[in-house]
């Protein structure tokens, strides 16, 4: 028998080295979710500034004209809350959905460094994440349905003045009417 030395330290570290590579290549989906999240949840954020800004605009000419006896302003601003409150969801849902994402790559290298075997906890973690994700996309769609129904009130203030009839029941394409119920 030919006589071999203990492993050195490097050795240890080069064998750190390898069992990391297909930790590094487990990581790369969560990291594609945190950057996709982190898109949407710029769009959303500027959407929630967009509802606050309009909603101060819409209160500052309810305070300085003091007439809305048709109720059309309140009515704008009634949506514009309901939409804020929605946007707001949907940012803590995405905001979850990444927290989620980072706990899972975190997991996954805890895991990797004290030699744990946790597919079940990994699995759960990116679930919750796609979960987390999904929720708030979908109250993003109810969000801009609901813009819609801002816009149709608004058509309808200004065809009530006109003399005209409503524009909200007017339209062109049937698929319209079954996304709008």
């Amino acid at each position: 028998m030919k006589w071999t030395p203990p492993p050195t330290k490097s050795k240890q570290y080069l064998m750190l080295i390898h069992d990391l590579v297909p930790v590094l290549q487990l990581s790369v989906s969560p990291v594609i979710v945190i950057s996709g999240v982190g898109l949407v949840l710029l769009s959303m954020v500027n959407r929630y500034g967009h509802i606050t800004n309009k909603t101060r605009d819409l209160s500052t000419v309810l305070r300085k004209s003091g007439d809305d006896s048709e109720g059309h302003l309140h009515a704008q601003l009634h949506i514009m809350y309901r939409r804020a409150r929605r946007v707001r969801l949907a940012i803590f849902l995405a905001c979850l959905s990444l927290l989620c994402a980072a706990v899972l790559i975190s997991a996954l290298f805890l895991m990797c460094l004290v030699q744990l075997e946790g597919a079940l906890v990994i699995v759960a973690l990116f679930i919750g994440c796609m979960f987390a994700l999904s929720a708030p996309l979908i109250v993003f769609l109810t969000d801009i349905n609901m813009s819609l129904n801002a816009l149709s009130l608004e058509f309808e203030s200004h065809s009530i003045n006109a003399g005209e009839t409503s524009v909200a029941s007017k339209t062109e394409d049937p698929a319209e009417d079954t996304l709008s119920e």
